[in-house]
C-alpha cells in the first residue's frame, strides 16, 4: 500500500487505498470519499430482554456518526474560509515553502502564472 506524506508537515493524506486521480502531476489529487457511519452497529441476537428481567436503560451508547471515511482515517482537518485576500497570503506563503522540497521542474511549475 502507497501512502501520500505532506511535504512540509510529513502527515499522511491519503493512500492508494482510496479511488484517486491524479490531476496535476504529483501536485494535486482528486480523492474519492464516502459517508460511513462510525459508532454503535444493531445486533440483533434474538434474545428479548424484557422476559430477562433487563432494564430498558442497560446495554451500550448507540449514539453513531456520520463521517467521511478518508477524512476520518487520516483525521484530514478542514480549512477555515478565505477571502480572496487572505487565500492570496496563505498560497504565497505555502508555495515560499513548499518551493525548495521540490525538483527543478515542479519549481518551475509553481513559478509560473495561471
Amino acid at each position: 500500500m502507497l501512502v501520500y506524506q505532506d511535504l512540509l508537515t510529513g502527515d499522511e493524506l491519503l493512500s492508494d487505498s482510496f479511488p484517486y486521480k491524479e490531476i496535476l502531476d504529483g501536485i494535486l489529487w482528486e480523492v474519492e470519499g464516502k459517508w460511513v457511519v462510525q459508532g454503535a452497529v444493531d445486533v440483533n441476537i434474538g434474545a428479548n430482554p424484557s422476559a430477562e428481567g433487563a432494564d430498558d436503560d442497560e446495554g451500550v451508547d448507540d449514539a453513531s456518526v456520520k463521517v467521511v471515511d478518508i477524512v476520518d482515517t487520516f483525521r484530514l482537518q478542514e480549512q477555515p474560509p478565505f477571502d480572496k485576500k487572505q487565500f492570496v497570503g496563505y498560497i504565497k506563503k505555502y508555495i515560499k515553502q513548499l518551493t525548495p522540497k521540490l525538483d527543478e521542474e515542479q519549481q518551475a511549475f509553481l513559478q509560473e502564472e495561471h
